[in-house]
């Protein structure tokens, strides 16, 4: 029987990464996913004969460039398509704003709604390039204390950089920037995605900067397509991590952990089969690790007060459907059109945003709900049968619990409403969709493991980021449980496919590893 140094629950896509991390430096490593594919909500699945659909995650770009490289990813299959323009924003009056890849062409566009603001447009990109040159090495390596933190940003410049980031909403920090309301629209919902948060809620800021990071053919504060869908990401790293000696098992669910003497020794799983390794590792959120796999008694009341204390509310439900061919919008005349590479997001204004926000606060799906699309197979056939087409779109707001109704009646109202707002700019949908599928904050949930439907484990706001995650003074992965680590979003930097948390956690998990078997594994830089 084979003796495991780490196993490692869940096979998203930090899992992977630490496994992957794990393998290559000599630790045995297990990993257990309950679902029959790994990837989490980085998967890509035929839902309709033809069309791969990314049912849950649909965007690359956030992964760091270091782990792709690190890890050889090319090697085992990963590729992307960065397209551009990056986003298209039609508006209720037959206009559209485009923002190109190409700073100046970008500015060239918002000078159709202000002179002013194609101005300012470069020195905002400039701003945030300086705010990735800090953030960048804040993500790949633990939290350091916040008071330590805060030593890096002395002078007046970076103190304003502090007050922006952690203090202010992004309606403020967009105030600040533009005068018109179509460009601040257009560059506010990165702002919210995720998130159950209006533009208008302080902190909202840092929301923005998280979602800035993305990198792509060498381009900053990008996005793009991973080839075949999100699931060739995981897919890639399910490759490597086989490569680096590391077993992966499928439809295994991890029922609790073994603890004995205070001690994580392995896990139970729901078959009953008990499997031991000194290390435990665990890519679910903080609230399914300590409050549903740790056996009660386990922690501290005040801990898991703590963890119970952590704001997981679900703010969103995909909408994904096959198409017999693209919508044609009305802003964006054509199929193709620049709007079918693109992000395309309706969200008009900054009041648009707020007021879906404020429904959802009040228990309501929105009555206008901000809907972010995208179009892949325009740009990889791959992905779609000849001719046809496929559609994800990314919607807000949709609280976890609904007032006076359940999700699962509701479904078919949510996809009429989501409908009705896509008709709105697009007034041919509803003839070109062939199939439809609508995932609520509760099939998140239940399909995932993600608490309240958080695509994040957790608000990524700052009062929940840093040496904040998942609770004060555990920030550093290791956990009140010896032998346990958390390795996924729920722990520092956050959500979105980025491979930071499980790169990080293995780093720790290695070096105590060493530490208690005198080993000398080489850790991969």
């Amino acid at each position: 029987m084979t003796r495991w140094d780490v196993i490692v629950v869940g096979g998203g896509h930090n899992g992977l990464v630490a496994a992957n991390y794990l393998g290559k430096a000599g630790a045995r490593v297990l990993v257990l996913e309950r679902r029959p594919v790994v990837g989490g909500a980085a998967i890509t699945e035929e839902t309709w004969p033809g069309f791969r659909i990314n049912t849950f995650s649909y965007v690359a770009g956030l992964l760091r460039q270091e782990i792709v490289a690190e890890l050889e990813l090319r090697k085992y299959g990963y590729r992307t398509i960065l397209y551009d323009p990056q986003y298209c924003m039609p508006f209720p009056n037959g206009r559209a704003l485009k923002l190109w890849v190409d700073t100046d062409r970008a500015a060239k566009e918002i000078a159709k709604f202000s002179a002013q603001d194609a101005q300012a447009y470069p020195k905002y990109v400039e701003y945030w390039d300086h705010v990735l040159e800090l953030i960048e090495p804040v993500m790949l390596a633990p939290p350091a204390p916040l008071a330590e933190l805060f030593e890096m940003f002395s002078t007046p410049e970076t103190e304003t950089l502090v007050r922006d980031l952690f203090l202010r909403s992004a309606q403020d920090l967009l105030d600040e920037w533009f005068e018109s309301d179509e460009v601040k629209a257009a560059l506010a919902p990165n702002a919210v995605i995720g998130t159950m948060c209006g533009p208008g809620t302080p902190g909202t800021a840092y929301v923005l900067a998280h979602h800035n990071v993305g990198i792509l053919d060498g381009h900053k504060q990008v996005w793009g397509f991973s080839v075949g869908g999100m699931g060739g990401i995981t897919q890639a790293l399910a490759r490597a991590a086989e490569a680096n000696g590391v077993q992966i098992r499928t439809g295994v669910a991890v029922k609790n952990l073994v603890i004995h003497r205070g001690v994580v020794t392995g896990v139970e799983t729901a078959s009953g089969e008990t499997i031991s390794a000194p290390i435990v590792a665990s890519n679910a959120d903080a609230q399914t690790t300590f409050l549903k796999l740790a056996p009660p008694g386990s922690l501290s009341t005040e801990f898991e007060k703590e963890v119970r204390g952590i704001r997981s509310r679900g703010a969103a439900l995909k909408f994904n459907a096959a198409l017999s061919a693209l919508p044609e919008f009305t802003a964006d005349p054509g199929a193709p059109s620049d709007a079918h590479r693109s992000t395309v997001d309706i969200a008009p204004s900054l009041a648009y945003l707020e007021q879906g926000y404020r429904d959802a606060m009040d228990g309501r799906f929105s009555s206008h709900p901000f809907i972010e699309m995208l179009f892949q197979s325009a740009l990889d056939p791959s992905v779609a049968p000849p001719g046809k087409h496929t559609m994800t779109c990314f919607v807000q707001y949709a609280p976890t619990e609904l007032r006076g109704a359940d999700w699962d009646s509701f479904k078919a109202t949510a996809g009429e409403r989501v409908l009705d707002t896509i008709e709105e700019y697009a007034p041919n949908i509803r003839r070109v969709v062939e199939h439809a599928q609508l995932i609520s904050p509760k099939d998140i949930e239940s399909t995932l493991g993600m608490t309240g439907g958080n695509i994040f484990q957790g608000d990524i706001t700052p009062d929940q980021i840093l040496s904040f995650r998942p609770v004060p003074g555990w920030a550093q992965y290791r956990t009140p449980l010896p032998g346990l680590y958390l390795c996924g979003s729920a722990a520092h930097p956050g959500g979105g496919v980025t491979g930071a948390a499980g790169h990080n956690a293995a780093q720790i998990i290695l070096e105590d590893w060493r530490a208690a078997s005198g080993a000398s594994p080489s850790v991969p830089s």
